[in-house]
């Protein structure tokens, strides 16, 4: 016992060190505080009624690093209940975060909600938007950029600046009246024009010749996949939703709904002004925002005409889909290469093919999956689970594979394992473009082909071996596009349409990835703060 007592002090004082660095090895913190109001803006000339952030239209930029804690103190000033999503964030083990109707309760008008966040293990380009009604047609999105902690290798020579672009379509409607128009069972018109950071014309930008500059470029829009281009400069593409890819170079490059690419742009030409140019894809008519690239020093304007667009082709942009491939040898957030994980290699445990469909119900346009339109019920749906609240939802009311019968309303949850090895293949029986978005993960994007999928296409159409990661793709009219995700993150994720009238109209699920242990090391527990609402209050 004596030489017990005797080691005592120096265990003692061993854990007071460890403790210490515990305490200096916390991840930095980035506070925000938000206020969102209505304010009068006119992007196309005719002053409406937009959705401002601390004043700001597009909001405020988030720039962190890799494991960042981002606080984000939300204040709702509105005269409706408000909630942010951040598109492609994970939030490892806490769905809580996600900021959509199945994981959070809105902040009430007047009301504010603190977002707790940490940006664990990620890096690259990424956005934010409201996510309620028609919130977003208005106002309230912006930039969320993560950059590599200084310690980790970034593949690509140094840029000297950065340079965001958000791309978006717009209409010159209230989102009162466009969320009523789609209420009452009408589609949601074309948009009136596109805009580059908020407008047709007006966003600029100034390098040096001979510099290199990194555009970070995301499409916001709601409905519209956008391509976009330099005059006589070179797109090399970098990064894709956070993974690093090969270094391809392109004239100009597709952006569909809810994606995000990096490009490393040389400021090679003679110096003057040339145009940056995004227009619509796959509409009619064409679409067309513009701004400029300025060199320093140089006061000659731009000339037309403006760069080519690609044409009307789905086959172009499906061809160059599969050019974006992942960069096997270069880090991520982590030291090991990203291709030190063999997703090639490893066992589907379950396939999952979902198909998308216009449906009228109760004489009312709307949008499935796999017959299921999906409706948000008055209590979150991870509020229910958590409290094992009855009568919310049923687990697995969407099945997992295109059923016959019409479609119906419903909370739409499938279930899944935690750790299960994922293959979801979207088919896309329609005539436009679709864009999925899966809240939590990233995913391999391994494969695109037209017609109906099945088995034996994987041999020939799957890149089994550098297919890039990320958390948007695209599934082309009459095709299909698959997907394999490790279902490692628990929780309660929204799986939806990026095209934001179809979601609002029932084209979404929610994945539930559970096992039942009851551990910190799988999920965190319900916040202090979480607001409660429906049969959780």
């Amino acid at each position: 016992m004596k030489q017990q007592a005797n080691f005592l002090p120096f265990y003692l004082g061993l854990l007071a060190l460890v403790c210490v660095f515990c305490v200096h090895a916390e991840d930095p913190y980035r506070n925000f505080n938000w206020v969102v109001t209505y304010g009068q803006i006119s992007p196309l000339g005719t002053p409406q009624r937009g959705i401002l952030i601390n004043g700001q239209f597009p909001g405020p930029t988030i720039e962190c690093e890799t494991n960042d804690n981002v606080i984000v103190n939300v204040v709702n000033k509105l005269d409706e209940p408000f909630l942010i999503t951040w598109n492609g964030i994970k939030q490892r083990k806490t769905s809580w975060q996600d900021g959509v109707l199945g994981t959070n309760c809105p902040i009430p008008p007047g009301g504010q909600w603190t977002y707790h966040m940490q940006v664990k293990d990620q890096i690259g380009t990424f956005s934010y938007f409201a996510s309620l009604g028609m919130h977003r047609a208005v106002g309230a999105f912006g930039g969320f950029n993560i950059q590599a902690r200084p310690v980790i290798f970034v593949p690509y020579l140094k840029p000297v600046a950065e340079f965001n672009i958000l791309v978006s379509d717009w209409w010159k409607s209230d989102h009162k009246t466009l969320r009523q128009r789609l209420d009452s069972g009408k589609a949601l018109p074309k948009p009136a024009g596109l805009l580059i950071n908020g407008s047709p014309r007006a966003t600029s930008f100034t390098g040096r010749a001979g510099q290199r500059y990194l555009f970070r470029v995301s499409n916001v829009a709601l409905t519209t996949s956008v391509n976009f281009r330099i005059q006589g400069h070179t797109l090399q593409l970098v990064e894709v939703e956070g993974a690093h890819t090969l270094h391809e170079s392109y004239e100009s490059i597709d952006l569909h709904v809810g994606q995000s690419a990096s490009f490393l742009v040389t400021l090679h030409s003679p110096a003057k002004g040339y145009y940056i140019v995004a227009s619509t894809r796959f509409t009619k008519p064409v679409l067309t925002a513009t701004g400029i690239l300025h060199y320093a020093g140089s006061t000659a304007k731009p000339s037309l005409p403006l760069p080519i667009a690609p044409t009307y082709q789905i086959h172009w942009s499906m061809k160059q889909a599969r050019t974006i491939r992942w960069n096997l040898t270069a880090n991520a957030a982590r030291p090991n290469p990203q291709g030190a994980f063999h997703y090639g290699t490893i066992p589907i445990t379950r396939t999952v093919v979902l198909a998308n469909s216009k449906a009228n119900i109760g004489g009312k346009l709307r949008y499935a999956v796999n017959k299921v339109s999906h409706v948000n019920p008055a209590t979150p749906l991870k509020l229910a689970d958590y409290f094992n609240i009855p009568g919310v939802f049923k687990l697995n009311s969407i099945k997992p594979t295109p059923p016959a019968g019409p479609a119906v309303l419903s909370p739409s949850v499938i279930g899944f394992t935690l750790h299960d090895f994922v293959e979801i293949v979207f088919q896309n029986n329609e005539n436009s473009v679709q864009s999925w978005h899966l809240d939590g993960y990233d995913f391999w994007s391994v494969g695109f082909g037209g017609g109906q999928w099945n088995s034996t296409l994987r041999k020939k159409f799957y890149n089994l071996n550098d297919a890039t990661t990320r958390y948007t793709v695209q599934v082309y009219p009459k095709s299909w596009s698959s997907i394999l995700v490790s279902m490692d993150n628990k929780g309660m994720w929204n799986l939806r349409s990026a095209n934001w009238a179809r979601q609002y109209l029932g084209q979404q699920l929610y994945a539930r990835v559970w096992n039942d242990e009851k551990s910190l090391f799988t999920e965190y527990d319900i916040p202090q703060n979480a607001l409660r609402c429906g049969k959780a209050k």
